[in-house]
């Protein structure tokens, strides 16, 4: 692979883009896990689906290629985000119905716009379970933009999405105006979302923003370590996955969260034993 690496473009957009979604995806995912609001990537990725069979039933019914799937699918994942705000704030004794709500509608209209585009087809195909050989130059700027946005929040809103994750309450009497951190951190939710299909996999993306941040809590002491672990075991799953997945001939999402899997079936392995071991030490 790496030969072929500096032969196609397209492995090095995918390799770039890879390392992009690795570090964005598990950074953004240890706020998300530690909000509890992990099935938000589901509800998300769900309506991004839509948004890309909105663009290939545009392109196939009139064959209009304004703008590629993959911008459709990040629209409507930036809409979807905002109607699960909008829902939080109308059911705010329930407000985890949001989520669900949203998440139907996105498999609903996946449905239907799937149906008119003449059904599955390669191209969505790829978009479910991730591509080595789909990521244009343009996705990857795309991507890259995101990363910067991303990054770039969460620096200068660093202290105030902590304080958000941990104790809303306090940070409310702080005078943090949650609403609007809240809602600036569900539309980066829904940019990194759609920029991870594109390697990943709609029905994986999840996978990507939880894992290694499971992996991560179980070894890391305080919050900046998780994030910290997090991103390596994200960058590792990354690539070995798009290693695996273009050698196997595979899609490499079902390769990346497996890989995801191993790792954090060796961390709860692993701190159990070191528990184990201390126990007995302590006991000596």
């Amino acid at each position: 692979m790496l030969s072929h690496f500096f032969q196609y473009d397209f492995l090095q957009n995918t390799f770039y883009t890879g390392l992009l979604i690795g570090l964005i995806g598990p950074l953004l995912g240890s706020f998300i896990v530690v909000r509890r609001l992990s099935l938000i990537a589901d509800g998300l990725s769900h309506v991004t689906l839509a948004g890309i069979a909105f663009g290939l039933f545009v392109e196939k019914k009139f064959g209009l290629l304004l703008l590629t799937p993959f911008y459709y699918g990040t629209a409507f994942s930036v809409i979807g985000a905002v109607l699960i705000e909008r829902l939080r704030r109308v059911y705010r004794a329930f407000e985890e119905l949001a989520i669900p709500i949203i998440l139907s509608a996105g498999v609903g209209l996946s449905v239907i716009f799937i149906s008119l585009a003449n059904g599955f087809n390669n191209d969505l195909y790829n978009y479910l379970f991730g591509s080595v050989s789909a990521v244009s130059r343009n996705d990857l700027y795309g991507i890259l933009i995101i990363a910067i946005i991303v990054i770039t929040v969460l620096i200068i809103f660093y202290k105030e999405l902590f304080m958000l994750s941990f104790d809303e309450e306090y940070a409310r009497v702080s005078g943090i105006h949650a609403e609007r951190i809240h809602f600036l951190f569900i539309i980066l939710t829904a940019l990194v979302i759609s920029a991870s299909i594109r390697i990943v996999g709609v029905l994986l993306v999840s996978a990507l923003m939880t894992l290694p941040v499971a992996a991560s809590i179980r070894i890391a002491r305080g919050f900046k370590q998780t994030i910290i672990y997090s991103v390596i075991f994200g960058e590792i799953s990354v690539i070995g996955g798009l290693i695996s997945g273009y050698y196997l001939e595979i899609p490499p999402g079902g390769t990346i969260v497996m890989i995801s899997i191993l790792i954090l079936l060796l961390t709860i392995s692993g701190k159990k034993l070191w528990l184990n071991m201390k126990r007995k030490k302590a006991i000596l």
